[in-house]
Formats: structure tokens, sequence, C-alpha cells
């Protein structure tokens, strides 16, 4: 890369430590430009989470950022007082208006004026014992209660209070982590991972790349529909994600979506379209060659992480209904169960029980050679409630089986004509689809004969990683100008309170 840029790649929950459809992505661009120089920092939730993918030569650093660790020694010693607290204390009333005020007053500071304030102090290692302090608990608790704000009615409580801060407090820590000022950051998401690549922006000027595989506004809105917090919690909470994705939309100096899905998502939060570059997934054809025979047995499989997100409550019912008519048939789930969802696979053995399939349906662990997976069945499956551009379908249309899945993300774009699509929840409706495909061999032979067609004119994975070569080169040749540079922001840093901040040459 020119200028002598390289990239720094920032995760959250994924690469290199968990198995699944984003890390494969990383690990497939890492390993596709060995000519490329990467750094991996890793949001994870204790920094303790061992690495479960090989890294390769041209990762030179990866560093695991915890979000829920303890504080370093030297935030747990900086505390704000007289006037830099009291210009905190404005700074984070804004942050929080922001966050619940569906009418903001445009005489205030936005969203986007507060991070940067904010990242200011997580760089100095402030913003952690500011956040801690007794009067950011007042504050929330009159912010909560102000006339006309969506929480005013809710009776929020101390304990509320207390919940609230301890989210947001950790959830923005990232705002800490430094980027090598003469790299391209990109986040692999939205939300948490955009954090570093935007406190590098506001303040070194670093280029910003953000992909987006899932939707991961929509992922944290579906996942606080079942969460314990009560209503103040989650309305701070989801308003925080909410202004966070829009700034990452806006600030992205390119935002490559995995679809055209995610592609529509991001303009309606707020990105400008000649800043979007759909990119889709790819896969090695050569690594998932056709499979072959059918088993001998009706199969069904589906391949993935045991989780939630996946809902294969929705599959296995829909299986169950499948059994009445071929008794014979099978699901086998090729998978890992990830750290924190072991009781969510309780919760699947027991419904399979309570609905008399048990003896049919096998939980398969992580393989290593995936594309078994797809070959041991008839049909492959997929019944998420939420998608970027699964692997698990285009490899398995590489491996020249058919597919039923149901519509979100980007699954209608791959599959196109090549294998049937049904709705989301609707146990009833995926098993008529499969048991019509399972009734029919000759259509069952002629769809997986399309999907290989399709993946190798459309989705390989050299057609993925070029575009991606072309993209970082691009951006490593933008020139390293701090976007604060002869704006605002210079006279800001005059300030007595910024002076304050970088005494110890922790800022900059």
């Amino acid at each position: 890369m020119s200028h002598g840029r390289h990239v720094t790649m920032l995760t959250e929950g994924t690469y290199p430590h968990v198995h699944g459809g984003v890390s494969t992505w990383c690990d497939q661009l890492v390993r596709g430009m060995p000519e490329v120089d990467f750094n991996v920092i890793a949001l994870t939730g204790s920094g303790r989470e061992p690495v479960t993918w090989e890294l390769p030569r041209n990762v030179y650093r990866h560093t695991a950022f915890p979000l829920w660790g303890p504080l370093p020694p030297r935030s747990r010693r900086s505390v704000l007082r007289g006037r830099a607290h009291r210009r905190f204390t404005q700074v984070y009333e804004s942050f929080l208006l922001s966050l619940l005020d569906p009418e903001p007053d445009p005489a205030r500071h936005s969203f986007s004026e507060a991070l940067r304030e904010l990242a200011v102090l997580a760089r100095a290692g402030k913003l952690a014992p500011a956040l801690r302090s007794e009067s950011v608990l007042r504050l929330l608790m009159a912010v909560w209660t102000r006339p006309g704000l969506v929480t005013a009615d809710a009776a929020p409580t101390i304990h509320d209070a207390l919940t609230a801060t301890d989210l947001l407090e950790h959830a923005l820590r990232p705002l800490s982590v430094r980027i090598p000022p003469d790299s391209v950051a990109h986040a692999v998401s939205s939300g948490l991972a955009t954090l570093p690549a935007l406190a590098a922006k506001y303040l070194d000027g670093v280029p910003f790349l953000l992909t987006e595989h899932g939707i991961y506004l929509r992922e944290r809105y579906l996942g606080y529909r079942s969460a314990a917090q009560r209503w103040p919690v989650k309305a701070l909470m989801l308003g925080f994600y909410r202004e966070l994705n829009t700034e990452g939309y806006r600030q992205a100096d390119l935002i490559t979506p995995c679809n055209q899905y995610n592609r529509r998502w991001e303009e309606r939060g707020g990105a400008e379209s000649e800043r979007i570059r759909t990119v889709y997934n790819g896969v090695d054809p050569h690594a998932f060659p056709e499979a072959g025979p059918e088993p001998d047995v009706p199969t069904l499989s589906w391949c993935g992480r045991i989780d939630p997100i996946k809902d294969l409550e929705t599959l296995i019912r829909a299986y169950a209904f499948m059994r009445e008519e071929l008794p014979a048939l099978r699901l086998r789930l090729f998978g890992p169960v990830p750290a924190g969802c072991e009781e969510y696979k309780l919760r699947l053995e027991k419904l399979a029980a309570e609905l008399g399939v048990t003896d049919g349906i096998t939980y398969e662990g992580r393989i290593d050679q995936v594309a078994t997976a797809y070959a041991a069945g008839s049909v492959v499956m997929l019944s998420s409630i939420s998608e970027g551009f699964p692997f698990s379908i285009i490899e398995a249309m590489s491996c020249g089986r058919t597919t039923v899945s149901t519509d979100v993300g980007g699954v209608r774009e791959a599959v196109g004509d090549t294998g049937l699509v049904v709705p989301p929840r609707e146990p009833e409706t995926m098993a008529r689809a499969t048991l019509a495909l399972l009734r029919d061999d000759r259509r069952r032979a002629e769809l997986g004969r399309l999907s290989r067609k399709r993946v190798v004119e459309k989705f390989t994975l050299h057609q993925s990683v070029d575009g991606f070569r072309h993209i970082y080169r691009e951006l490593a040749g933008q020139p390293v100008l701090p976007v604060h540079a002869g704006d605002e922001w210079t006279q800001r840093l005059a300030d007595p309170w910024y002076r304050e901040l970088a005494a110890d040459g922790s800022l900059w």
C-alpha cells in the first residue's frame, strides 16, 4: 500500500476469537492480501478469550481490548475537578439529550459534537472515572425526567441510573483505543467497533472504512426486546446505538455493505449514496466443490453457530412438521455453541423432546471440512431472523446443493432463483417449501446445478478480495489531516480544558 499505510482491522466479538461468518470473511481478507500489513484490534468481553484462528504472518499485531475488564491503573487515578468537571458535565448532558430527545434543539451540542469531546477525555484516560461519579447519576436522573422526553413518565430509579451508566461506561471504552495514524481504520461492523475509528478520524484524520454484514442496529433492537432492563435503560441504550450507527454512516469515508439490502439501510440511516460500494462476500469454488450424490436417507443440513439470532426453534418446528409426512427425515446441525449460548442449546433440546423428534436431530459440533456439512444434506437450511450475506448459503450453493432460507438481509440476493426463500419465523411455511423440494428429485438436482453456476459467476473469493484490495489502495492515498484542522476545533484545542488533558502528553 502506498504512503506507508497499513490496515487496522476493528472487530467486535468475532475474529480472531470466534468462528463464524464474519470471522471467516476477516480471515479470507487477511490471507487474500499477503502484501498488506494488518493490525487487528478485537473488542472482546474479558480480554482473556483464546485466539481460535491461526493468524497469518501479515497480521503484525493483534490486541484483544476488553469491554468488561477492569479499568487500567491510569484511568482509576484520573479524576476531573473544577472547571474540567463542569465542562464534562455540560458535554455529557448534551450527549444524554442527543440519545433521548426525538426533536433535538439545533442550538445545543449534537451527538457528533459530544462524542468528539468524549473521545478527547477517553484518550486522556479520564472518561471512565468521570462516568463513575455521583454527579453523573444525578444528571442522568434529571435528564430522564425532563418534560417532553420519552422517559419522563417511566419513573426511573437510582438502580436504573446505575445500570444505564455502567452499560454506557463499558460501551464507550473503545474510544480510548489508539489506532496508528498512518493506517486505514477498517471497522468490520457498525456499533462499538466504529468507536476507535471515529476517534482516530476526529483527532488524527485517519481514513475510515466501514463494512456491514448483518444490520447491527436491527440486531440491537431485536436483542433488547427480551433484555431484563427496564424501559428507561433500554431507551437510553437503544438511543446510543441509533446515534452511533448514524454517526458511523456519516463519518465513514467509504461504506462497503455486502448486499443491496444493507445499502438501503445505510442510505436511510444517513449515508451518502456516493460513498457506498457493495462488495459481495465470496467463496473459493475449489474449496467448496460439487458435493456429489445426496445421502441415502433424506436429510436436512444446517451449518452455523448455535445462537438465538439463527432461530433454530423455527427450524426444529419445521422439521417436526415434516417428520409427520416423512418419518425417515433427519436433521443434522453443524457448528459450535459459542460461550453464553449453552442455555440456548438446552432450550432447543427441550423443544425437540416436547415435539417428539429428538431421535432425528444430531448436533455435529464444529467441523474442519465445512464442505462435508453441505454434502451431508439433501437440502441445506437457514432459519435466521437476521443475516448479512450468509456464507452458509453461498458455500452450500458452491457445493451444488439447493437451499431453503428465510428472507432476511441479503439472502434473496444470494439465492436468486436457485433455491426457495420463505418468511422468517413461519415453521409451517418453511416445512411445506422444503417438502416440495424433497419430493421432486429432478427439480432439486437442477436447482443445485444452477446454484453452483451462480456462485462461480457472481460470488467468488477472488472477486471479493480484489474489491477490497482496490479500496484499501484508494484510502491509503488520502492525505493524513486531522478533521479538526482549520475549523472550529483549532480554537477549541486552545481551551484550558484541553491543555489540562494534554499536559501529560496522553492526548496526541
